[in-house]
């Protein structure tokens, strides 16, 4: 499984985002080419279940993420957001709403400090996802 890449800054920035919004969840694209991320593009929590344990990205928001991919020369790899208070592992809520094909990183919040990165793929029959590795670029 070849995982995804995250340069410092992009790790700091998902990692920061996540500080910034608890007890809430942040939420973000990653936008990257060849499963290297570039730039981790926050976007508005817009979930009406309650930001504390929930996020949503909206098909405008969507679409927002992939028009800057495009305008930066990027691809829209996939989607980070955080967990306050609870594992970096996916909920049953994250895999309902989940898309194949992307990379679903997830950043532990714990008492407002980062702890665990991690990043997931959802099986191609949807019904889980595979963790998969985390890397660095320098």
């Amino acid at each position: 499984m070849a995982g995804i890449k995250l340069p410092p800054a992009v790790d700091a920035a998902i990692r920061a985002h996540g500080r910034e919004t608890f007890p809430h969840e942040c939420c973000g694209a990653l936008l990257g080419r060849d499963g290297v991320v570039h730039d981790a593009h926050a976007l508005a929590n817009t979930t009406e279940e309650g930001p504390r344990r929930r996020f949503l990205v909206r098909p405008d928001d969507y679409r927002l993420a992939e028009k800057r991919a495009g305008e930066t020369g990027l691809e829209l790899l996939g989607f980070y957001h955080s967990h306050p208070d609870h594992p970096a592992r996916p909920s049953q809520y994250d895999l309902d709403h989940a898309w194949p094909s992307f990379s679903y990183v997830i950043v532990s919040i714990m008492a407002g400090e980062d702890t665990l990165l991690t990043s997931w793929r959802l099986k191609e029959d949807r019904s889980a996802f595979d963790e998969e590795p985390v890397g660095t670029t320098e």
